[in-house]
């Protein structure tokens, strides 16, 4: 197969305006699109294999690429679907990749025009809220009664039974930072909730420092957007916690 044979995608439109953005894609390649109906497909031409690379800062610079080509057919179209880095059709005994493409857009149609309708009018937000455990800790460990006369008997015990009793202090620390934690996600989930259309609850994230409480990919009306953003604010200036909010980002995670 030619080094050309392959289309790579970087996104959907909901539009059947044909454009070619110029050489914008990945390693300077012209990003043009092939329309179905009322649907177009974002793509450049591309050999049938994967961009691989040893180099990571490689892989960064494309994924960079690719977030703003999907980036400049928003602003086009209004309203796209994202892929993911590396999506490439390839031409096959059944034909051309241009007829692949357009079989696949044929065949998923209405499962696309769907998806492009949930996320119509919205963009997608990445939330982090997370708190100083230390800080945390030393607050629970005042306002507990049962902590408090454990951490006062233990300054009048022995080398050995101190240890022990630190130990027990220790556990019933943790157990109740961690019923403080799930009490915090759920109360900051339902605020945050009311401000979207729908929340993906991603893994948490180590932080120097932090522990992360929530890591949210949330899908908010672009009218609710400063609404949310109040909320955040609210969370952010309580004692002892921070809430980071970015976006708006094409809607990747729920596409």
């Amino acid at each position: 197969m030619k080094s050309g044979d392959a289309r790579y995608l970087y996104c959907i439109g909901d539009s059947a305006e044909k454009v070619n953005f110029g050489n914008i894609g990945i390693e300077g390649s012209e990003v043009y699109t092939i329309a179905y109906k009322d649907l177009c497909a974002v793509i450049h031409n591309c050999a049938p294999e994967p961009y691989k690379s040893e180099d990571d800062k490689q892989i960064k610079a494309w994924i960079t690429i690719h977030e703003k080509v999907v980036e400049i057919a928003l602003e086009k179209f209004g309203n796209v679907l994202p892929l993911g880095f590396d999506t490439i059709v390839k031409p096959d005994e059944k034909g051309s990749a241009d007829k692949n493409l357009k079989n696949w857009l044929k065949d998923d149609y209405e499962n696309l025009k769907k998806k492009l309708d949930k996320v119509k009018d919205k963009a997608e937000y990445g939330i982090q809220v997370s708190w100083d455990p230390t800080a945390i800790g030393e607050e629970i460990a005042n306002k507990n009664e049962e902590l408090k006369n454990l951490k006062e008997k233990i300054v009048s015990l022995s080398k050995g039974l101190a240890y022990m009793y630190r130990q027990k202090l220790e556990d019933m620390l943790k157990k109740e930072m961690e019923r403080e934690a799930d009490r915090h996600f759920k109360d900051f989930y339902a605020r945050i909730n009311k401000h979207c259309d729908n929340i993906r609850v991603e893994k948490v994230k180590e932080i120097k420092g932090k522990q992360m409480l929530m890591n949210l990919s949330c899908l908010v009306y672009k009218n609710k957007e400063n609404e949310l953003g109040e909320e955040l604010e609210k969370i952010d200036n309580m004692e002892g916690f921070d809430a980071l909010f970015t976006g708006p980002w094409p809607p990747y995670s729920f596409s």
